[in-house]
């Protein structure tokens, strides 16, 4: 389980939350500038909260008055919305890149699964977005993370390709069976994808609710 309770000063204001994630699909949902990327960067270990605690299982990584646990100790996959794939690099190279021996051994499960096996030998400017996405969730599996982060992953990709990842998205989820945590401030998208919604606006949760049940 993941749990969090942190407060960060921001320029507008005080982000202040506290929510925990089994192995489940969370979305982080509300607008622009509420704080959403924070609590992922928070988390991810990029930036350090001004207080509180974050935990995942018996691993702390972060506790107030403590040193935060270094990026490269937690066990966990960012998807960011820019994809963050190094252009001069294949795809088999992106994908392979920081894998420490042992690990990607389900690679080319995982490489079928999302029908990108044929794209290895190809560079990220001859990939679509929906490719690139695919690239990218492919990268952060293969480090067999114990939570993945995912910042509106889907949100430049047009809508019908967009419709086929978010069901890439829950077979994933399915298969992998860690806590998956999405910032989105598409409504839709958050009511297909969610276990829970957690609202997020300037900073605070304003609601936390089960996702309504939509066909998946």
């Amino acid at each position: 389980m993941l749990t969090v309770s942190i407060q960060k000063r921001l320029p507008d204001f005080l982000l202040d939350v506290s929510f925990s994630v089994q192995k489940e699909i969370v979305v982080l949902f509300g607008p622009s500038g509420s704080g959403k990327t924070t609590i992922l960067n928070s988390i991810a270990g990029l930036i350090h909260p001004d207080a509180g605690r974050i935990t995942l299982g018996e691993q702390t990584f972060y506790e107030q008055g403590d040193k935060p646990l270094p990026v490269q100790k937690r066990k966990i996959g960012y998807v960011f919305q820019d994809y963050a794939l190094f252009p001069h690099l294949t795809v088999a190279q992106n994908i392979r890149y920081g894998l420490k021996p042992g690990h990607g051994l389900g690679l080319e499960t995982l490489l079928n699964t999302v029908g990108i096996d044929h794209l290895l030998e190809k560079y990220p400017h001859q990939l679509s977005g929906g490719q690139k996405q695919r690239v990218a969730l492919v990268r952060a599996l293969a480090t067999e993370p114990d939570i993945l982060l995912l910042d509106e992953p889907l949100s430049a990709l047009d809508a019908d390709t967009r419709r086929q990842c978010q069901d890439e998205l829950l077979r994933l989820h399915a298969m992998w069976s860690i806590p998956f945590l999405l910032v989105t401030h598409d409504r839709h998208e958050a009511e297909k994808l969610a276990d829970v919604i957690l609202n997020i606006e300037d900073g605070r949760i304003k609601e936390s609710r089960a996702a309504t049940s939509i066909s998946r």
